[in-house]
């Protein structure tokens, strides 16, 4: 069997002149990509093969796009080839779960799908949301001024550090910023450019490109909130459920799910009780996120505990603990709240008095028992739809782990063993 993964027969890298010192990354400077070992397009796969690796699948298909892309932007220039379409490439096919190019995939299984052409459609719409997912966090680290994604450095600390010999600190640092704002872009360009190739008939294609500009949108919208809530110490309840539905529960659940009914041909009552179930599992998805960053080990999450606490960001956990607290009178944790929260600088110990007062109000139980209240509410949705049995229990398994702990793998039947999972990378699920 299978494990998640990328092809090895994939696409390579091959030297090109070698002008450049090495990177922080690793990677090689000049380094070129070979496209020419494949003698179809990846997304020319059988469902069912699909079915057995799913992120393998997409991660082929990028392997694919990402050669041609990277090859052009070598052409135009060798070192914007390097040190920006080549970060495009490596952040993209190096990390992630897959999560949305999941959901997308196992929707429309879930509703029939399995023709060579929507098959085909779901693969490179999987990898545009791939490159999506690498624009939203990319420039999600130069607004939050994160220093890991994924264990590794971000791309403004890792471009700043690699010409830090080259420039005075400033400047380089501003140079980092700026790739990582270019980086993510074009990500974002490459993205657009993946979609607009898709041949989708009439309908199809109305609704999938709706879908899509809609999902772009969202993806802002619920960030300048997040923003928003940063700068103005937003402690909203409401408005933090308004963020996390923006933020994560259309992008990351609710539209991939839309779109995999779309290329399917769902019905509107199939494509209702899908949405809807998305819609529920992904504000579960970003409230699980905010009690990870928290609480979470950093071994497993990639990232450095508390970052959400330093930056102030308006969560839920938050927001309900501040609510908890004033009610209750409890001056002690308002006071470490106010503190605490949007301080860069705050220690570990003052982070440990953070998740003391988190749990000390009931907020971390209460969020908790939210996300199980959601995660049941979507399941309920998806048993009520008339869907596939292979792709539907699938699809219901994957919905139901969404929201768990530890990596989002990939759904399997009752009664089967599941695949091995990658390791689980960076915290991902909010953005």
């Amino acid at each position: 069997m299978q494990t998640e993964g990328h092809d090895t027969a994939g696409p390579r890298l091959v030297e090109g002149p070698a002008s450049a010192r090495a990177r922080p990354d690793g990677a090689r400077p000049g380094a070129r990509y070979d496209a020419t070992r494949t003698a179809r397009p990846p997304w020319d796969e059988d469902a069912s093969a699909v079915d057995r690796d799913v992120a393998g699948a997409v991660g082929r298909v990028l392997d694919h796009v990402l050669a041609d892309r990277v090859n052009r932007a070598h052409d135009l220039d060798p070192l914007f080839g390097d040190d920006v379409a080549g970060r495009v490439a490596r952040f993209t096919r190096a990390g992630g779960k897959r999560t949305r190019s999941r959901f997308l995939w196992w929707t429309l299984r879930a509703c029939g799908g399995e023709g060579a052409a929507p098959v085909a459609a779901a693969l490179r719409i999987g990898a545009a949301l791939e490159l999506l997912q690498t624009c939203a966090l990319v420039h999600d680290d130069v607004m939050d001024g994160s220093v890991l994604r994924r264990a590794r450095p971000t791309v403004h600390v890792d471009v700043a550090a690699q010409y830090a010999d080259a420039a005075p600190a400033g400047r380089a640092e501003r140079l980092g910023g700026g790739t990582a704002v270019l980086t993510g872009d074009l990500a974002l360009a490459w993205a657009d450019d993946l979609l607009a190739e898709v041949p989708l008939e009439g309908g199809t294609a109305r609704t999938v490109r709706r879908l899509w500009s809609d999902m772009r949108t969202e993806m802002v919208a619920g960030q300048y909130l997040d923003l928003h809530g940063q700068a103005t110490g937003s402690r909203s309840l409401p408005r933090a459920l308004r963020t996390a539905r923006l933020k994560s529960a259309l992008y990351s659940v609710e539209r991939p799910i839309a779109l995999g009914a779309a290329l399917a041909g769902a019905d509107d009552g199939t494509t209702a009780a899908l949405c809807a179930a998305g819609r529920c599992v992904g504000t579960a998805f970003q409230l699980r996120d905010d009690l990870s960053d928290v609480f979470g080990d950093p071994r497993c999450t990639g990232k450095p505990a508390g970052g959400d606490v330093r930056e102030g960001k308006p969560t839920c956990l938050v927001a309900l603990a501040h609510g908890r607290a004033a009610a209750a009178g409890d001056r002690r944790a308002l006071d470490v709240l106010e503190r605490s929260l949007g301080h860069g600088a705050l220690t570990e110990e003052g982070l440990e008095e953070v998740r003391e007062v988190l749990a000390g109000t009931g907020a971390r139980t209460a969020v908790e028992a939210m996300i199980d209240r959601l995660v049941a509410q979507g399941l309920r949705h998806v048993d009520g739809a008339l869907l596939d049995p292979h792709g539907g229990e699938r699809l219901r398994l994957l919905l139901a782990s969404a929201a768990g702990e530890g990596p989002v793998r990939d759904a399997h039947p009752r009664g089967t063993r599941p695949e091995p999972a990658r390791a689980a990378g960076g915290r991902e699920a909010g953005r």
